[in-house]
């Protein structure tokens, strides 16, 4: 079609040429044709419609014009405003070319005038004619648009968006406003209205919320396909998700310090004591998990037992009392020389498999269990008939474990898991730095299933390769690299780290580990929502994506978890203290349950777990305890089988 009209315009063009050949004399200068692009607009006075915008507007006359006039005799305007355009002349000067500057303006009425100001070379006025024509319709897109004063056309996550929220868009033509209503779309928690205010004719739109959102929070805006252009033009859509900035006006009343470590022991502690298996005593695996108790979680639940007695949680008779149904349900339970599985049967006290292979015992946990037990052991009073009892039942419970039989046929390294039906298969060597320290010094404790320090040596030192010594966020780390917080908590529940061995100062690697984990967060480096100086700590816990991940500054998605700040109240009691008073004062509106804390939190996402773990809340307690008194510590290391395997082990 362009080729044809082309054509024909180019014959209109050579007819031009030739009558100006054989008619010489004539002198009038009329306007023949006007073209724009390859389209003929009617010299009839009619208004043509749908004109392109990016095209010249050609002029044919009969004669050639005098180039001279042609900027005073030729005018395009629109609105009474004459339309900047360069003039080109061709074919003998009978052609006069307009080229605007830039584009026309879409949706728009133009006229173009030929007046007698135009003279023909000959020096003859030109006979005056006016051509109307109309653009065609726009593209209706956006041009640019802000959240917050935050461009949306910026890269990462818009953040730190205004609880009285205010959106501008700007479209390239005017928008209806009929259809605003349906087009806008705001979600995420909590329910608002949305208004809207038009300008710019009706070119730029404002849209704010009626009640403010909620803080710190996610949410996403969609403007759909509803919405339509003036003219009816069809629009895209555009969706985008921003996120509130935070509102630190505490959720509860301000407390003292020393107040809300209280608070925050006690109700993590009900975990254990409110929700602990009616039958065993044991901790459940999780707040929802039924009979599912975990020996690992027990463990250090036994240890939040032994805090709640000492700070009148509950009577000192009310807690040997569930220490002696936890015991006698120990002494029945399925074991494997000696181990506990990791997860057991709370009513039945049979294995509850892991994982398939993982049906037996279970070195690692049972070393956590009995770290809980020791600690236990030490805090009874002997004169105390009831506690002198339990003290000789826990001895015989850490007597049975048969440590140097998890060496797998006297290899110099100890070994996770066995199974009386897949033998060793999980094949897990307890081999370099990770959680289980503690597994290594009970065992070289044992009076009766020992091992020597030639074991330590080779299986958790790795002959010295266990070392490091790497720099990260200005901190030493003498062993691995930074680790989820759990590697620094689990083992010295009870085993106080204030000392050394041949690989690291244990006091030195727990501190930078956490100041670390910390400085990582503070950094945010991933850019993810909330991360800060007071929100920080990353550990294993539930997730939104994986369902469960041990989160580190290697292994980052997004998800903070409280337990790992708060347990980490002995290494680093300022940022501990700043991430609970955030926890509690700023996000405990959504944070504190029942039981403490809940388990976890990605802002990033808009989730915040609903679940309560054994082996995080554990932690959450012993270690503020041993923050504020030492009192774990202090009763574990004063065990003389502890004492013996200092010496073993030479730590110092």
């Amino acid at each position: 079609m362009y080729i044809r009209k082309l054509f024909l315009f180019l014959i209109v063009v050579c007819s031009l040429q030739a009558c100006g050949d054989n008619d010489p004399d004539k002198t009038s200068l009329e306007l023949q044709h006007v073209f724009i692009g390859s389209t003929e607009i009617s010299l009839t006075g009619n208004t043509q419609a749908g004109l392109p915008i990016d095209r010249s507007i050609s002029l044919s006359f009969s004669t050639s014009v005098d180039r001279a006039s042609a900027a005073n005799g030729i005018r395009l305007s629109a609105g009474g405003q004459t339309v900047n355009a360069q003039l080109n002349f061709s074919s003998e000067d009978k052609i006069v070319v307009l080229s605007p500057v830039g584009t026309l303006t879409p949706s728009t009425h133009y006229t173009l005038e030929v007046t007698s100001n135009l003279k023909s070379a000959a020096g003859q006025p030109a006979s005056p004619a006016t051509v109307q024509f109309t653009t065609t319709i726009g593209p209706f897109t956006l041009l640019s648009g802000e959240i917050g004063g935050k461009s949306i056309a910026g890269t990462g996550p818009i953040m730190d968006v205004p609880q009285a929220l205010t959106m501008v868009f700007e479209f390239s033509s005017a928008v209806d406003e009929s259809t605003l209503s349906d087009a806008a779309v705001l979600s995420g928690p909590g329910n608002t209205d949305l208004v809207f205010a038009l300008s710019n004719g009706n070119k730029t739109v404002t849209i704010t919320s009626a009640s403010p959102l909620q803080h710190l929070s996610k949410f996403s805006f969609r403007l759909s396909n509803a919405l339509k252009g003036s003219e009816g033009q069809t629009f895209d859509g555009l969706s985008e998700n921003f996120y509130t900035a935070v509102d630190e006006t505490p959720k509860f009343p301000v407390i003292s310090d020393d107040a809300l470590l209280s608070l925050v022991q006690q109700q993590t502690f009900t975990y254990f004591w409110d929700l602990g298996h009616p039958t065993s005593g044991l901790a459940r695996e999780r707040d929802n998990s039924g009979d599912i108790v975990t020996s690992g979680g027990s463990g250090f639940g036994i240890m939040a037992i032994v805090v709640g007695i000492e700070r009148d949680f509950i009577t000192r008779t009310d807690g040997v009392q569930r220490l002696n149904k936890i015991v006698t349900f120990l002494e029945h339970a399925d074991r494997f020389h000696g181990a506990w599985p990791h997860w057991i049967n709370g009513a039945t006290g049979e294995v509850i498999p892991f994982s398939t292979k993982d049906n037996g015992g279970d070195l690692v946990e049972t070393s956590f269990l009995m770290q809980g037990l020791l600690t236990a052991r030490q805090y009874l009073q002997s004169p105390d008939t009831v506690g002198n009892n339990l003290i000789r039942r826990m001895t015989k419970l850490y007597e049975g474990v048969e440590w140097d039989w998890y060496r797998k046929d006297g290899q110099e390294v100890l070994y996770w898991h066995w199974s009386p039906n897949y033998n060793w298969d999980m094949n897990f060597a307890l081999s370099g730095y990770f959680e289980e320290q503690i597994t290594y010094v009970l065992a070289a404790a044992s009076p009766t299933h020992g091992i020597p320090k030639s074991v330590y040596t080779n299986g958790y030192g790795q002959n010295g390769a266990i070392k490091t010594g790497q720099q990260y966020y200005g901190y030493t780390l003498p062993l691995g690299t930074p680790s989820p917080l759990f590697w620094v908590q689990y083992s010295y529940l009870g085993m106080d780290p204030h000392f050394k061995d041949d690989y690291a100062d244990y006091w030195e690697q727990n501190v930078n580990a956490t100041l670390i984990n910390h400085a990582y967060c503070a950094a945010n480096p991933k850019n993810y929502v909330g991360y800060s100086d007071a929100c920080w700590g990353l550990t294993a816990s539930d997730d939104p994506s994986s369902g469960y991940d041990a989160h580190s500054p290697s292994n980052d998605s997004g998800v903070i978890t409280p337990t790992a700040a708060l347990s980490s109240f002995p290494y680093a009691p300022e940022e501990s203290m700043k991430a609970l008073k955030f926890f509690y004062y700023t996000l405990g509106d959504r944070l504190w349950g029942p039981y403490g804390f809940y388990d976890a939190f990605d802002l990033s996402e808009g989730w915040v777990a609903n679940s309560y773990l054994a082996i995080d809340q554990g932690p959450i307690v012993v270690m503020i305890e041993n923050y504020r008194t030492g009192l774990l510590w202090n009763l574990f290391m004063s065990a003389p089988e502890v004492q013996a395997a200092k010496t073993k082990l030479e730590f110092n």
